[in-house]
């Protein structure tokens, strides 16, 4: 039965294989093709939104960081110039020498002012116990010679006192007593006259009588002579009075000298003060010249490279003008200008992403700090939007992201990159 059932389907298949079958309806393609151009955009859109809902981008952004100006501080000719352009150098290393030989001749000059005025210092200093010794023994020497001089007043005083009283009243008695005495010898001997003519006494008598009035005589003229003696002497002794009052005001005067030379002894201090300012004044003039003098010698204020160099040796230079620029390639950062729309959620911290249009390649960074103003207000000819006619533009604020240290990318200055910042 089994082998009868195989027979009939093997003969089935042979009679529908004689029989000719109609062809299968074709399908469209441009179904499937919008399909699946519609899955893909579904999955394009869907991983877009995924992947830019947590972050904002801006590509304008560049590199930034600190380029140093170097310029001289005084003016000279250049005799060396130690750097070229594009070199690395580092900080303390010479870049330029100007001519110094000017300026280490008023260094000379400032030294020898220094010494100068420290030489009147210790002169100055020197004088001050000179001045206060020989002023001193001035002052003593007239004090002594003023007492000296009252001494001698009082002994006049009292030399005069004792000729104008004592030995005049003496003298004047004395001449008193003679006078008398001679009266009396001359009264004698005028009664003894007649007597001797008379021959009533003898010439013997009468030539004592005569005798005593010759003694008296002569002594009462001693005693006038001891008068005008005395009294020459007390006018003497006057006189002396008077000079010893002049040597009194004379050494007073010397006294009241020395003391006012005293006052020399405050100039001397009050000079050497004077000779220390202008030692401290010297000192600082030194100083700055020694400070112009290494002005002379240019170095790097820190690590960078040499960028546009403009001096060559001979050139004579003034301050302030620009001989190269030195740009730290260590120390960059980016401002990325981002729309103001764009940083409801950024703050300070937040990591970021650099790609470097040079290299093609990524860095990583972090958000440092956001302008307190707009792009367009710090220009230099800010937009005024005081008008009829304004247009409302979005604006773009700077952001400061700091390029994390593990970069091994060298990014210089001014460089195009794209900054991302990963809100979460």
């Amino acid at each position: 039965m089994a082998d009868v059932v195989e027979d009939l389907t093997k003969s089935q298949g042979r009679m529908m294989e004689t029989v000719p079958q109609p062809p299968p309806a074709r399908r469209s393609p441009v179904k499937f093709i919008v399909l699946g151009m519609l899955a893909l955009a579904v999955i394009a859109g869907t991983w877009a939104w995924l992947h830019f809902r947590n972050r904002v981008s801006s590509d304008d952004a560049q590199v930034d960081g600190h380029i140093v100006a170097i310029a001289p501080k005084i003016s000279g000719t250049v005799t060396e110039v130690l750097v070229n352009d594009n070199q690395h150098v580092k900080a303390g290393d010479i870049l330029v020498r100007i001519d110094p030989r000017d300026y280490q001749a008023k260094v000379e000059m400032a030294r020898a002012a220094l010494a100068q005025a420290l030489g009147q210092v210790v002169t100055s200093r020197t004088m001050v116990p000179l001045t206060n010794e020989s002023t001193q023994s001035g002052v003593s020497g007239a004090s002594a010679q003023l007492a000296d001089a009252r001494a001698e007043l009082d002994r006049s005083r009292l030399a005069y006192e004792q000729a104008s009283s004592s030995d005049i009243g003496m003298a004047e008695a004395n001449v008193r007593s003679k006078q008398a005495s001679n009266d009396r010898a001359q009264a004698d001997l005028a009664r003894m006259k007649p007597l001797l003519d008379k021959e009533e006494i003898s010439r013997q008598q009468y030539d004592s009588y005569q005798a005593q009035a010759r003694v008296a005589e002569s002594e009462l003229r001693a005693a006038q002579e001891q008068l005008n003696s005395a009294q020459k002497n007390a006018n003497i002794r006057k006189s002396a009075i008077d000079a010893a009052r002049s040597k009194v005001d004379l050494a007073q005067s010397q006294v009241a000298g020395s003391i006012a030379n005293r006052k020399q002894v405050d100039v001397r201090r009050a000079e050497t003060g004077t000779a220390s300012a202008g030692v401290e004044a010297a000192r600082a003039s030194l100083a700055a010249a020694e400070l112009m003098l290494s002005y002379t010698t240019i170095t790097a204020p820190t690590d960078g490279a040499v960028t546009r160099k403009s001096v060559e040796p001979g050139q004579i230079v003034q301050p302030g003008q620009s001989l190269m620029a030195l740009v730290q390639s260590q120390d960059v950062w980016v401002t990325a200008n981002f729309k103001e729309t764009q940083l409801a959620q950024v703050h300070p911290g937040q990591r970021a992403e650099i790609h470097v249009d040079m290299y093609g390649k990524s860095v990583g960074g972090h958000v440092d700090s956001i302008a307190y103003a707009t792009g367009s207000r710090l220009s230099l000819l800010p937009a005024e939007n005081a008008t009829g006619n304004f247009v409302k533009v979005v604006q773009r604020i700077p952001v400061k992201i700091l390029v994390d240290r593990e970069s091994n990318l060298i990014l210089r200055p001014g460089m195009n990159v794209d900054a991302t910042i990963f809100l979460k």
